[in-house]
């Protein structure tokens, strides 16, 4: 259980959308677990015919949002590690369509994918299992704004919650 209610100081306005599909109640490593287990067997259960489907023109395929999940989940986990480390170098933000531009999701399989997003989530999971429970609240900035360790932990969840909501809405 979440004593400390998260705090408007702790994150930029534009992620509340990510954090409100999140439990912040709850530990973070645990939901780092649940969303794992939820996370593969949904992009498990996808037909081979909507992995490479985008629903209009210059939107991202089932795969290449994957791929986006994995890659900002590396980035998220890294500012976590520098903040906690009390690293007080601001960091750069990142354009997330060059990297599924440069990611090439469609030349590799699901399986691959989903492989590879296991190995980052037990990764993140180990890193926020190291934190202290005061290395939570470290405050850091990242893409000009502030951000607290706690804080990029549940928005890696809520991101990816948001994701599958709108694979589901549009994709299949």
């Amino acid at each position: 259980m979440n004593s400390n209610p998260i705090e408007a100081k702790e994150y930029h306005s534009y992620y509340k959308t990510y954090l409100e599909k999140a439990n912040t109640d709850g530990p973070i490593v645990e939901g780092l677990k649940e969303n794992l287990n939820v996370l593969v067997s949904f992009f498990s259960d996808i037909p081979e015919e909507k992995q490479n489907y985008a629903y209009a023109e210059g939107k991202w395929t089932v795969k290449d949002i994957l791929l986006h999940i994995i890659d900002t989940e590396r980035i998220f986990a890294y500012r976590a590690l520098r903040i906690a480390r009390r690293d007080k170098s601001p960091m750069v933000g990142f354009e997330q369509d060059d990297y599924v531009a440069n990611g090439y999701a469609v030349k590799r399989t699901l399986e691959n994918l989903i492989e590879e997003y296991k190995a980052v989530r037990q990764a993140t999971i180990a890193l926020f299992n190291s934190f202290e429970a005061s290395t939570l609240l470290q405050i850091g900035e990242a893409s000009g704004a502030a951000f607290s360790v706690r804080v990029l932990g549940y928005i890696t969840i809520g991101h990816e919650n948001h994701h599958i909501q709108i694979i589901k809405e549009r994709y299949i």
